[in-house]
């Protein structure tokens, strides 16, 4: 079979696809035929700089990927050949709060990930994915989709009629804008292209803010919530967005702190001063994943797949995501 490993830490660069054998499932796996990936800015990291994040080379990467049952090893009951499934991004967390044993495997950084044409998974790391959505679509929903819905309803505890801020259109606040409408709540939603944020609007957005035009983000979200601020804020850039983040939200509101796509340092006394709830997010358990799968079954939701790559334009997809003018997801079809 095909594979693609980082190979080296030259970045996009040390991306090379290899020749790998695979053998039989063993007890408790399954095997898949992988059809189709989707990329998170978490994959570009482990990339970009594989000896930052201590990750053992060579290494198959991405944790998100959607495709086939081809065998179910001894003692498998709950997979049979041709079942649809995608992968959960840490294979060992099955419910409850996150472990060390389930930070160790995490797929795509300290163990393979799915950038191949099969993989040996563990069945306890799987879940049967919606009729209703292609392996592309399917593919979206390990990282992005279980994050923003994590934020939003164990740890957010949103309820219709609720104000939500969004930063920016990556994949998990483009989950997050379609997961918050479906359930009633107001979204506010910031980007820095009007064209974004248009089809954000198109979404549902309740409210837009262009941040290039309004540095000063969080003084529009407070007007536009009578100065009371939101109720959630789902919190992708940072450091260098989380003050702001504070300041829009409402007092004893709550923030899911997700991304740490911009630098700088916070204060921690602002958090106090208003009495916030700031919540770390890293994905989330199978059985969150099982839960979140109903709803998108039951919504006929689709996600929003801005791009598609074959396998063998890899590397263009990394790229694509360097660049960060998606609109939702990257997805790379095999």
């Amino acid at each position: 079979m095909k594979a693609w490993q980082v190979q080296t830490s030259e970045g996009i660069e040390g991306l090379k696809q290899a020749a790998l054998s695979l053998p039989d499932p063993g007890a408790g796996e399954v095997r898949v035929r992988l059809r189709a990936n989707a990329i998170n800015y978490r994959d570009l990291s482990v990339i970009s700089d594989p000896a930052a994040r201590r990750i053992a080379l060579p290494r198959i990467p991405n944790s998100d990927g959607a495709g086939e049952v081809l065998a179910a090893g001894p003692g498998v009951t709950a997979f049979a050949p041709g079942d649809r499934v995608a992968g959960c991004f840490f294979q060992n967390w099955i419910d409850g709060p996150c472990t060390a044993d389930a930070m160790a495997s995490a797929m795509g950084g300290e163990i393979d990930g799915v950038l191949t044409e099969e993989a040996n998974l563990k069945a306890d790391g799987l879940v049967k994915i919606p009729d209703h959505l292609s392996y592309a679509e399917a593919a979206t929903l390990p990282c992005a989709a279980l994050t923003a819905w994590r934020a939003l309803v164990p740890v957010g505890k949103l309820k219709a009629g609720d104000t939500v801020l969004l930063l920016g259109t990556g994949g998990v606040s483009i989950f997050a804008l379609q997961f918050a409408t479906l359930m009633g709540a107001r979204v506010i939603i910031t980007s820095s292209s009007d064209e974004k944020l248009e089809r954000a609007r198109a979404l549902g957005a309740w409210q837009t803010v262009n941040y290039r035009r309004m540095p000063a983000w969080e003084n529009p979200v407070l007007e536009m919530t009578e100065g009371r601020g939101v109720d959630l804020t789902v919190e992708v850039g940072g450091a260098g967005t989380l003050e702001k983040s504070i300041a829009a939200t409402r007092i004893a509101g709550t923030i899911g702190m997700i991304g740490v796509l911009t630098g700088g340092q916070v204060n921690p006394a602002l958090v106090m001063r208003k009495s916030i709830t700031l919540q770390g997010i890293y994905v989330g358990s199978r059985n969150l994943f099982r839960d979140m799968n109903k709803a998108i079954a039951a919504a006929g939701l689709r996600p929003v797949i801005d791009r598609s790559f074959g396998f063998d334009e890899a590397p263009a997809a990394y790229r694509a995501m360097k660049a960060a003018g998606h609109f939702g997801k990257l997805v790379i079809e095999i």
